[in-house]
């Protein structure tokens, strides 16, 4: 996952300016009126809406915000989303799996054709890259709740695949079918994660030079830009002069 958690690393050390904030707490209501209008509005029998909402603190997004998105899903308010996932390539032949929510399949379809191709990327076939990928379960907490010896015997014990652990806070990554045990079990242990969810993570990552990966940011930059793309995964890895550069 080193190439989707660098990317997000340098946009948040970039800052947002308020413009950006207000387009990311939009993309986060949503995800939450579409979580509740699927399940239920409540998040602790709702897996799905509560990681919206826990997305949507971790981005500091007012109370008010996400229980308005809530209640436009419990009174059926508001348009009918529909999920689609595109897939493509962008420069030095990295794949990007892009996930949208859109009441116009048209207009998004349009929209991420042409993010790709000015980018210098490439609009493919469903399909074409998801095989370079396995949805997996995330939890993430925060660094202090654990240790890291700790934290990988708890995971393996919920039945955990993966434990990534550093200054920043502790990863544990599980199969799609164990998400909800393997979840449960470590909150229950540790509490609430500040993140948690499915994605698509890589198998493998590709090594791209400085150049290459400065190409890609911006096709990755331009692709999130896009009102109906919720999120973006790569098969990419920077190099930490790179990510240096572009979070300074």
């Amino acid at each position: 996952m080193a190439g989707h958690s660098q990317f997000k690393n340098i946009m948040h050390r970039k800052g947002r300016v308020d413009a950006v904030r207000s387009k990311v707490f939009s993309k986060l209501a949503r995800e939450i009126t579409v979580a509740a209008k699927l399940g239920t509005p409540d998040p602790s029998m709702n897996p799905r809406l509560r990681a919206a909402i826990l997305a949507a603190r971790a981005e500091n997004m007012p109370k008010d915000n996400i229980e308005r998105a809530i209640k436009k899903a419990a009174g059926n308010e508001g348009e009918n989303y529909e999920e689609i996932r595109y897939e493509g390539y962008g420069p030095g032949g990295a794949a990007l799996i892009v996930e949208a929510q859109t009441d116009n399949r048209n207009r998004t379809a349009s929209d991420v054709r042409s993010a790709f191709t000015k980018s210098g990327g490439s609009l493919a076939e469903t399909g074409a890259v998801a095989f370079m990928f396995d949805r997996v379960g995330v939890i993430a907490f925060a660094p202090d709740v654990a240790d890291a010896d700790t934290m990988l015997e708890a995971a393996i014990e919920a039945g955990a695949d993966d434990v990534r652990s550093d200054a920043e806070g502790h990863e544990v990554i599980c199969a799609q079918d164990a998400y909800g045990d393997v979840s449960k079990a470590l909150e229950g242990r540790f509490g609430e994660p500040r993140r948690t969810g499915l994605i698509w993570k890589a198998q493998n990552t590709i090594d791209v030079d400085d150049e290459t990966g400065e190409k890609l940011i911006r096709l990755v930059e331009v692709i999130e830009d896009q009102d109906d793309v919720q999120n973006v995964y790569v098969n990419f890895a920077l190099s930490d002069a790179l990510v240096e550069k572009m979070g300074a």
